[in-house]
């Protein structure tokens, strides 16, 4: 009984032995194919980057042969375009002369030189604006705050005199004129202003200097309408309501 047990036990041991045989033999082969699966595509990403192929000729073959020449070190500039150095300057662009401003503030300082009536037509709003701004702060370091009235007085004193110079002459005024040359002319009293923070007004010096500085306005803003409007005969009738609106700035840089 005991030597057929054995001989059952040797048996099914063999069988183990065989069956783990078996499942190793099948892992091994299951390597072996991945590792031939790897092999191949290793063997085919190395023939695209050196650009050999099954049928043994070159893979990479330029799209455009264009590309083959050398870099000219040029960029790619669309024809018709101008180039930036034929663009005008951005001032230019934006209507902004310093040399115009400039022979503008001349006119106004010296009553007596003939204003350019070209230069004169052109709505150049910036430095009337700081003009009136800067006068309010002139008021406001003498200790009056005066912001409202200046732009106030301003405002409706363009209104005004746009509709006097157009029931005076025929021709068409723009309001943007209008306001540029009340604007610049308020330059002496900008002065007059300025003196005011260091030295009182009220007093024979400021009445004699606030009528100067009534006449100077009044006889430039003027003698600029009168040149650019062609109405030479009608230089005092021009003048009169210059020299009221004139009046009311220095009325509120003297008190």
């Amino acid at each position: 009984m005991f030597p057929a047990v054995r001989r059952k036990q040797t048996l099914l041991n063999l069988l183990i032995d065989t069956d783990h045989l078996t499942l190793s033999i099948h892992n091994t082969v299951g390597s072996m194919e991945s590792w031939h699966a790897n092999m191949e595509e290793a063997v085919y990403t190395v023939r695209l980057c050196t650009g050999d192929s099954n049928s043994g000729t070159q893979a990479f073959i330029p799209l455009d042969p264009s590309m083959d020449q050398q870099y000219t070190g040029q960029f790619y500039q669309p024809e018709g375009t101008d180039s930036h150095e034929e663009e005008p300057p951005l001032l230019e662009e934006l209507g902004i002369s310093f040399e115009h401003i400039w022979q503008k503030m001349l006119t106004v300082l010296n009553p007596f030189k003939p204003a350019d009536g070209s230069i004169m037509n052109e709505t150049d709003l910036i430095c009337p604006i700081l003009f009136c701004i800067t006068l309010g702060v002139f008021l406001m370091m003498a200790g009056k705050a005066h912001f409202g009235y200046v732009y106030g007085i301003s405002a409706t004193a363009c209104i005004g005199m746009y509709v006097l110079l157009s029931l005076i002459v025929s021709l068409v005024v723009s309001y943007d004129c209008v306001a540029s040359v009340l604007g610049y002319c308020l330059l002496p009293i900008v002065a007059l202003s300025a003196f005011a923070v260091f030295y009182s007004l009220q007093g024979i010096l400021g009445t004699v200097l606030a009528l100067l500085a009534i006449c100077w306005c009044s006889l430039s803003a003027s003698k600029i309408f009168t040149s650019t409007l062609a109405i030479e005969g009608q230089q005092l009738l021009v003048a009169y309501p210059c020299a009221l609106l004139y009046g009311l700035f220095v009325l509120l840089t003297v008190f």
